[in-house]
């Protein structure tokens, strides 16, 4: 999956927690909202002097990144609740961030057929 895909995939599936979601399309995705987010940060306090616009973007991709959290972890057979760790301060982000790098798990789980193989 290529930049472009993985960013329209991950809007376009705005608010599906069910399915699986590829490491790559993850991945892309985060690279994407990272340096949107920095580039609208860096605009907004040269101009503004406060993250405005940073902020209504961050707002506005606040559900598509939960959707897309938990269909990576749909993706390596874990339940979409192990999100809910990131709340858990240091350890948490660490978890989580073990099961995003994780590969997939292969062949059919409990939420569908294997991304990389369709």
């Amino acid at each position: 999956m290529n930049f472009m895909d993985a960013v329209k995939s991950v809007y376009s599936n705005y608010v599906g927690f069910q399915g699986r979601a590829r490491r790559s399309e993850y991945w892309w995705w985060f690279l994407f909202y990272v340096i949107v987010y920095g580039v609208l940060y860096a605009v907004d306090m040269s101009v503004f002097g406060y993250p405005m616009l940073a902020g209504l973007f961050a707002l506005g991709s606040l559900i598509p990144a939960i959707a897309v959290g938990v269909r990576r972890l749909h993706d390596t057979g874990r339940s979409g609740w192990w999100i809910l760790i990131g709340l858990v301060p240091l350890v948490g982000f660490i978890v989580l961030l073990i099961f995003y790098v994780m590969d997939s798990q292969p062949g059919v789980n409990q939420h569908g057929p294997n991304p990389r193989v369709l």
